[in-house]
């Protein structure tokens, strides 16, 4: 293939085209309000006792663990990562999602996260939650969808609405 006849349009250049997946903007999305109950449903349920463990029975006090802090950051994520992974992976809810009848959903499939996209959620999660980006970009989208979301593939709706 010669350049001069690409150029001329007597050969079509080849494009490489990306598969994009389209949101389904009819999905019963989840409102922001849920999800912020669901989100302090889940810290105080899951969340807090894996700190109270950590902070009080595996480094005995506070001072303890801000002497050993990133140790501590890895007690405490590793197995909250267990947990909500198996959550999300199981059922589709952890139990804070499951008290305001919304569900994570894999987008390319409709049904609940398999584990990699499951524990791809949680990993994004914590990334996303301390950037202000992450914080802000839920506001920004009809979606409602987070960068968690967007980075995972994942979609939170309503599961009550979804079975209609």
């Amino acid at each position: 293939m010669r350049w001069r006849d690409v150029k001329q349009n007597r050969i079509p250049e080849k494009k490489e085209e990306k598969e994009e997946i389209q949101i389904d903007l009819n999905l019963p999305f989840a409102s922001r309000f849920d999800r912020f109950k669901a989100f302090t449903t889940d810290s105080f349920l899951v969340a807090m006792p894996i700190f109270y463990i950590v902070f009080y029975v595996v480094f005995g006090s506070r001072e303890a663990f801000a002497q050993n802090m990133l140790l501590g950051w890895i007690y405490i994520l590793t197995p909250l990562a267990i947990i909500m992974t198996a959550f999300y992976a199981k059922a589709g809810q952890s139990p804070g999602m499951k008290a305001y009848e919304i569900e994570v959903i894999d987008n390319h499939t409709k049904q609940k996260p398999t584990i990699i996209t499951a524990f791809l959620r949680f990993f994004f999660f914590n990334i996303s939650f301390f950037s202000v980006i992450g914080i802000l970009l839920t506001f920004f989208r009809e979606d409602q969808r987070s960068l968690h979301d967007i980075l995972s593939g994942t979609s939170i709706i309503n599961k009550e609405e979804n079975q209609k």
